[in-house]
Parts: C-alpha cells; structure tokens; sequence
C-alpha cells in the first residue's frame, strides 16, 4: 500500500522545483496521487478493507486541500500540475 523509496523518488524528482526540493505543495500532491493509486488497486482485491478506505479518504481530502492551496497562492503552477497528474478535467 505504501509506495516503494525509488518509486517515490521518481515521483518528486517530476514534480520538484528546485534541486533540493521535497516539501512543496507540488511534490505533496504528487506522492499523495501516488499513493492513492496504489491503494485503488489494493481495494480491487480486498473489497471489505474499511479501515485502509478511512485512509484514503484522508489522503483524497489532504490532496483537495493542497490543491486548493496552490490555486489560490499560485495558479500558473496549479494548472500545470493538475495537468501533469491527470487530476481534472
């Protein structure tokens, strides 16, 4: 369920803005989207698993709000991200 640690470094080093980065709002969505995919594919086969779903729901839900975070602080950077990620339409 968890994401493997050169897996999650590929995943910050896409979505980093600077060299020594890995705190960014950016990065965050981006480990966040990968580990909810990870779990999607976990609640395909074990479909009674409510508690690991109750962590889902907080991911999804700490993910909205570092969105919404980036769309208010910086737009240019939101919409390249949601583009990247595949986040909305």
């Amino acid at each position: 369920m968890t994401i493997s640690a050169p897996r999650k470094k590929q995943v910050i080093s896409g979505a980093r803005r600077h060299d020594a980065d890995s705190g960014s709002p950016e990065v965050q969505v981006a480990v966040l989207t990968e580990r909810i995919a990870s779990l999607q594919d976990h609640f395909r086969t074990h479909l009674k698993d409510h508690s690991s779903r109750r962590g889902l729901l907080l991911m999804v839900g700490k993910r909205n709000r570092l969105l919404k975070y980036l769309a208010a602080t910086n737009r240019d950077a939101y919409s390249e991200l949601i583009k990247k990620l595949g986040l909305r339409k």
